[in-house]
């Protein structure tokens, strides 16, 4: 390399480096533009050839389309979640700080009667508990208030800039892949095994996940279990775990509603959860995924997980893709060394 050439290369780390201090606050826009432009582009196919081959009216109207039928719904669904959440943790703070319950409770149970003499120290204790869960909920309000102008900037971008990835999203992946020293055929490969793994898991973990919460949420409102939607996003989040998942919340509900004496409401969601909810996992699994590369379930869980902790709810689309990413780059090397080796 000479003195041009590395000056040049420094030059565009530099500037790169910069490039993204710039533009960081919108990054995770930008990510999750990238993935829904992946998502929406069958349809911007269709849409391309239906419009006769222009682009900015196709893109434009499956921008329009994942607005009205994914972004939206999302939103109103967050509300109604978070409107859930706020009352189950109301109701929380309320049971923590009636004394006269608690001490209902401790007399009733002869095995819990032996905690009578630390009943002020428990009701201290819950009381501190109520009162941070309180701050911590009135907290989290006013951020969301103060974030509600940096939110709707963030969505600005995020569908301005799918867009463009859906008009143009084929040239900067060739622009990105040219500065790689990958044959054509590794970049075929490359792109191949991404998109299998990554639709593969996507339908996996976010489409069955989704049916198996909204399942399970449904016996929960048949029951006349409060916060179903609240229940229903946590068992849809915990679908993931290998084979638990769901089991988490629904086996408590259960033997809530028998000692709440609702013995017939427990049987239900029982029986309807361990066959039906069950069950979902296999009838459709194998439906929506085909012959696409799926991740292991291990896999699949750690990079939810982690995407959940690192980006919040968008995490649960890009925690995958990452994941898909680490695996295409690692069975692409594999098969490298396999033909360095046969050569």
């Amino acid at each position: 390399m000479d003195e041009r050439t590395g000056f040049l290369l420094l030059l565009a780390l530099g500037m790169t480096g910069l490039f993204f201090w710039l533009i960081k606050g919108f990054l995770l826009a930008v990510l999750l533009a990238a993935v829904l432009a992946a998502l929406a582009h069958p349809l911007y196919q269709r849409l391309l050839r239906a419009l006769g081959e222009r682009k900015l009216p196709a893109a434009g109207v499956t921008v329009l389309a994942s607005l009205f039928l994914v972004v939206i719904p999302l939103l109103l669904f967050v509300g109604i979640l978070v409107g859930e959440a706020l009352e189950i943790s109301a109701q929380a703070e309320a049971w923590l700080a009636d004394s006269g319950a608690l001490e209902e409770q401790l007399a009733a149970d002869p095995d819990l009667q032996q905690l009578l003499p630390y009943q002020e120290q428990i009701e201290t204790k819950a009381g501190q508990l109520a009162e941070n869960a309180g701050s911590w909920v009135a907290g989290g309000l006013a951020a969301g208030a103060r974030g509600t102008v940096a939110f709707f900037l963030e969505l600005f971008v995020m569908l301005y800039a799918m867009l463009f990835f859906l008009m143009d999203g084929g040239a900067i992946l060739a622009a990105v892949l040219r500065f790689t020293p990958l044959s054509a055929a590794d970049k075929t490969r490359l792109l191949g095994i991404f998109a299998s793994v990554g639709r593969a898991t996507l339908k996996g973990t976010l489409v069955i996940g989704i049916v198996q919460g909204s399942l399970a949420a449904l016996s929960f409102w048949a029951a006349g279990i409060e916060g179903v939607v609240f229940w229903g996003a946590i068992m849809t989040v915990l679908s993931i775990i290998p084979g638990v998942g769901t089991a988490l919340v629904w086996v408590p509900a259960v033997f809530y509603l028998a000692l709440s004496g609702k013995v017939a409401a427990a049987l239900g969601v029982g029986l309807w959860c361990a066959i039906v909810v069950g069950t979902v996992d296999n009838l459709l699994r194998p439906v929506l995924i085909g012959k696409d590369t799926e991740m292991p379930d291990v896999l699949i869980m750690l990079t939810t997980l982690g995407g959940l902790a690192l980006f919040g709810a968008a995490g649960l689309l890009i925690g995958p893709i990452i994941g898909a990413l680490y695996l295409t780059a690692w069975q692409l090397w594999g098969s490298a060394m396999d033909e360095a080796q046969a050569a």
